[in-house]
């Protein structure tokens, strides 16, 4: 098959890849997604949207088209136990129209994307196809080798940026080593119930454990279950009976759809809770970002939001290195990207740690504390920015529209 000489080569075809595809080819610059899922309609984990990446998805004009193929505008965030609610929040005080989360099948996101990145003649796409090899000159990344079902292709390009997840095959063939944090406690079993819609995001410390609930489009309700950090596979062993009747426990209120609808234990996706940072973002020619350079827990949504967000915060450093000359573009270009990008993750990484102690901590001192410490957040000017950090993300970054050609 013919080889594709481009500009920038993205790996991965998520909300990262797609973002800055999308802004890249608005600014003039060609750009191939090397993607190995060969459709959209596959299993994603994230789904809300925060109002900060409601509004970057806004300025770059593809918001409204994601929201019309399906979604669930939702207003409140409630922390539950059995006996009140220790925690409610209205993300109606915050200033219109992103006033609320948007729980948004990842497929509807990318779908619109896809629709907008295909309008331009400077796009490539390679659905199903892996990149297989980086290839390098003199150390510097100058593109990659794919592996698809129609064949292998090479792609060669001034940069090459790997947006392809937690488990980054771009950072593995790289030579990038990847921290991995344990500091949560848990993890967490996903699957979905069919249920009307609420309006609210829910974490509710039942007697089965900890759980998380939430509207998802079209007509169903995202359940999360966590257990206990490495703990699935003693749990898996006792049987499907007993995780069904622990959940059951936890949401009394689905206990019955709970009971007709998970049968078994392929019913449920187990993720690994867990932090994790690159050891460093860059190369000569090539970039980390989303997931493929810092890795976040699901507290606070904050997935989708920060995928946007580096998109957008890179958008304009890689804009500016490929209008400075016709090579590779070096690593010092591209050291702006993690410099301006660092304090943000590690803020966000700072701030899930704390959700986690406070929200699902055991023990009789966490019970007793819980209470006071949800209605100081509820109540105080601390809690009020605590809150606007998880909303907003950065509220600085902006989608960088002057540099657009098209």
């Amino acid at each position: 098959m013919s080889d594709i000489r481009t500009d920038v080569c993205v790996i991965g075809g998520g909300p990262a890849g797609l973002t800055l595809a999308l802004l890249l080819l608005r600014s003039g610059v060609r750009v191939t997604v090397v993607e190995k899922a060969r459709g959209l309609d596959r299993e994603y984990r994230g789904e809300i949207l925060q109002p900060g990446g409601l509004a970057l998805l806004d300025q770059l004009g593809v918001l409204d088209d994601a929201r019309s193929r399906g979604a669930h505008e939702l207003t409140r965030f409630r922390l539950t136990d059995p006996r009140r609610v220790l925690m409610d929040f209205d993300y109606r005080r915050l200033p219109s129209p992103y006033d609320h989360l948007l729980s948004l099948p990842q497929r509807h996101l990318l779908g619109a994307l896809l629709a907008l990145c295909e309008r331009f003649d400077g796009f490539r796409h390679l659905p199903g196809h892996g990149v297989a090899r980086l290839l390098r000159d003199g150390g510097a990344v100058r593109g990659v080798t794919t592996k698809g079902h129609d064949g292998a292709r090479t792609v060669t390009a001034r940069a090459v940026v790997g947006a392809d997840g937690r488990y980054s095959k771009t950072r593995s063939l790289a030579g990038i080593d990847n921290h991995r944090h344990d500091v949560f406690d848990m993890d967490v079993l996903w699957f979905k119930l069919p249920a009307d819609p609420t309006g609210v995001v829910r974490i509710h410390r039942g007697e089965g454990g900890p759980v998380i609930a939430y509207d998802s489009h079209p007509g169903s309700v995202q359940i999360g279950w966590t257990l206990p950090h490495h703990s699935y596979r003693e749990i898996a062993a006792r049987g499907i009976d007993h995780v069904r009747e622990q959940v059951a426990r936890s949401l009394p209120e689905y206990a019955d759809l709970v009971r007709d609808c998970v049968g078994a234990l392929t019913d449920l996706t187990l993720l690994d809770v867990f932090a994790a940072r690159a050891e460093h973002w860059v190369q000569d020619g090539l970039v980390l970002i989303g997931d493929a350079a810092h890795t976040h827990s699901p507290l606070g949504a904050q997935g989708i939001n920060l995928a946007v967000q580096d998109a957008v915060v890179l958008h304009p450093v890689l804009v500016a290195a490929l209008h400075g000359g016709t090579g590779t573009v070096g690593a010092g270009e591209l050291a702006a990207y993690e410099q301006a990008r660092s304090a943000d993750i590690d803020a966000v990484m700072r701030l899930q740690v704390m959700q986690s102690k406070g929200m699902f901590a055991e023990g009789r001192v966490a019970s007793a504390v819980r209470p006071r410490i949800a209605k100081a957040v509820s109540r105080t000017p601390l809690g009020r920015r605590i809150t606007r950090r998880i909303a907003y993300g950065n509220p600085a970054i902006r989608v960088r529209e002057d540099l657009f050609t098209a």
